[in-house]
């Protein structure tokens, strides 16, 4: 039994420390863009517009509509959608359009029609309505710094790319937020190689609902919203495709350029984890419990074997532990919560396995995707997302036989 302890520490340890190390390195390649270097020059600006779908957002959006309209950019405007809301966002929206005609245009949609998301139609109808150079889709309960977009459009426009992604700072206000959220931006970490995003020999992507930045010629490209419109992480999606086209895609840092508070308390983020999670897996069972299993071994068994591992066998368990608390240290500094967090991963974990598990259910009991009261089944969800792709695929075919 001893030797068992030992050989699994080992593996996990050994894996942790190369993890770690990879990962460490991939930031410090990442631009921070609120650094001096890249403070935007005086001059012509790009024509860009704002994209800004909203449903039952006011609590927040009329805070985030006045951030925007607060930007030091100047050659932009704002497509606010109030997509079906029931409670005062239309009205919050108008108000502000108001007091600025020649900055905020509003949409109001009252309908879905079949075959679409809320919010991709929604993005899709804004997007149709304007005319720019580049568009930047964000939410409705994103907080803008004044030089956000400027320093973005400069970075973008400095290295050629063609979807930009700021990484968002979370705002966090409870304990079980700092948890939950600490561990989900470990674990994107290591599941995306954010600085590999930008080789276009690699199939490493990024989105971002909070600040997705892209020129409208690869928008068009990818065949907008309209091949996404059933994609219900439409952010991450939306970075797929760019990649997938072949199309510049780079992510920076930015603390502090576009904030949210994703969700409120421990169980608010295991509500929008249920929203997502599933379709993340591709509504796969066999994917659930692959992503179950190794969750449990990867998160879980370094502090199990740091506890119950026998001797000098708890070495290697102690490497991967050490590990994990390295790069917790190093998304501090990024994300702005506290190192010491990394002693509540086991039961981040412990949420996160039941937030899979809750996502997975609510699509089994419910027959699809539930949000924001509207229930979108999963059989036509992928029906209409192959046939997309499919649609994609004959347009890079044929744009290759051009």
């Amino acid at each position: 039994m001893h030797w068992a302890w030992t050989v699994s520490g080992a593996i996990l340890g050994i894996d942790w420390v190369r993890r770690s190390i990879f990962t460490v390195r991939g930031f410090s390649k990442m631009a921070d863009i609120t650094q001096p270097e890249w403070d935007p020059p005086k001059g012509k600006q790009p024509r860009l517009v704002v994209v800004v779908p909203a449903r039952n957002e006011a609590a927040n959006v009329g805070q985030c509509l006045a951030s925007l309209l607060a930007l030091d950019y100047h050659n932009y405007e704002i497509c606010a959608i109030d997509d079906r809301s029931t409670d005062d966002t239309g009205a919050i929206m108008d108000r502000l359009a108001a007091e600025h005609p020649n900055k905020l245009r509003v949409l109001h949609i009252q309908e879905l029609p079949s075959g679409w998301l809320g919010k991709t139609h929604a993005m899709w109808r804004a997007a149709a309505q304007t005319q720019s150079d580049w568009i930047l889709f964000t939410d409705g309960d994103i907080f803008f710094r004044a030089d956000a977009l400027s320093r973005a459009i400069h970075y973008a426009e400095a290295n050629a790319c063609d979807h930009l992604v700021v990484m968002p700072t979370m705002i966090m206000k409870s304990f079980g937020e700092r948890m939950m959220l600490s561990f989900f931006g470990f674990c994107s970490s290591l599941m995306i190689r954010l600085h590999k995003v930008q080789d276009k020999t690699t199939r490493d992507f990024v989105g971002a609902g909070a600040f997705n930045l892209i020129r409208r010629s690869a928008y068009q490209k990818i065949g907008t919203f309209q091949a996404l419109r059933m994609e219900v992480i439409e952010d991450v999606k939306l970075g797929e495709a760019v990649k997938r086209n072949g199309l510049s895609q780079h992510c920076v840092w930015g603390l502090g350029l576009a904030r949210v508070r994703w969700a409120e308390g421990v169980f608010g983020v295991v509500e929008n984890m249920r929203k997502n999670m599933f379709s993340l897996l591709d509504f796969s069972w066999t994917f659930l419990a692959l992503a179950s299993v190794g969750a449990a071994i990867y998160h879980l068994a370094p502090w199990i074997g740091l506890v119950f591992a026998p001797g000098l066998a708890k070495i290697g368990f102690a490497a991967a532990v050490a590990s994990i608390a390295a790069l917790y240290i190093r998304l501090s500094r990024q994300f702005g919560f506290s190192p010491l967090h990394f002693l509540t991963q086991p039961i981040a974990t412990v949420m996160f396995l039941y937030a899979l598990m809750l996502s997975a259910w609510s699509s089994l009991r419910h027959g699809g995707v539930v949000w924001r009261g509207t229930t979108y089944s999963v059989s036509e969800i992928q029906a209409i997302t192959r046939a997309a792709r499919a649609e994609e695929e004959q347009r890079r075919k044929a744009a290759a036989g051009c």
